[in-house]
């Protein structure tokens, strides 16, 4: 069995892999992301959880390096984690009373193969209008500072959400259905057939 590593240093996508049964291991890619690309959203969620795996990769021998990217799509605008508190009132209120897509981007490489595959899921998300209150509560709590449109729907930022069209897992930062298909692909298998 090929060794698994995770190249993410978020504890979300750890606890959503861990799920799975899998044993793997973690290591943080250094990889700077840049939401600027010119690009379509799902593309440059696809481009930068490619990157991110292959800043891991040459790291190591026979593995399979799994990594992932995930934001919000807000109209045609694109929204990371908040730069600090001020940034993240700001995403709240963008995102008060609308509905937005996450996506995330993941990317499977076998390092001994030299193989890799891209893919990207995407899940719309409606909020429902949000009090001032509610928004500087929510920021003074300090959970959404390392959040991508700066919310947890797992956490305290659930309460916000209406409701959502597609996978849970992905508005996490995993999309765990999809990325345990892709992983059959490389042998990787949850339930064994």
């Amino acid at each position: 069995m090929k060794r698994i590593i995770l190249a993410s240093a978020s504890p979300r996508r750890k606890e959503i892999l861990q799920t799975t049964g899998l044993s793997f291991s973690v290591c943080v890619s250094d990889y700077e992301e840049d939401l600027g690309l010119s690009l379509p959203p799902r593309k440059i969620a696809r481009f930068l959880s490619l990157k991110k795996a292959e800043a891991v990769a040459h790291k190591f021998q026979n593995s399979i390096i799994i990594a992932a990217d995930t934001f919000i799509v807000l109209k045609d605008r694109l929204l990371g984690k908040p730069l600090n508190a001020k940034d993240a009132r700001k995403m709240l209120g963008m995102l008060s009373g609308k509905s937005h897509s996450v996506i995330t981007g993941f990317s499977i490489i076998d390092t001994a193969t030299k193989k890799s595959l891209s893919r990207s899921v995407e899940t719309k998300v409606y909020f429902k209008k949000l009090e001032k209150y509610e928004i500087s509560s929510y920021v003074n709590s300090g959970e959404p500072l390392d959040k991508a449109g700066a919310y947890a729907i797992q956490g305290l930022g659930g309460i916000f959400i209406k409701k959502i069209d597609g996978d849970y897992f992905n508005v996490v930062g995993l999309p765990l259905s999809a990325l345990t298909e892709c992983l059959k692909k490389f042998g990787v298998y949850i339930l064994k057939p």
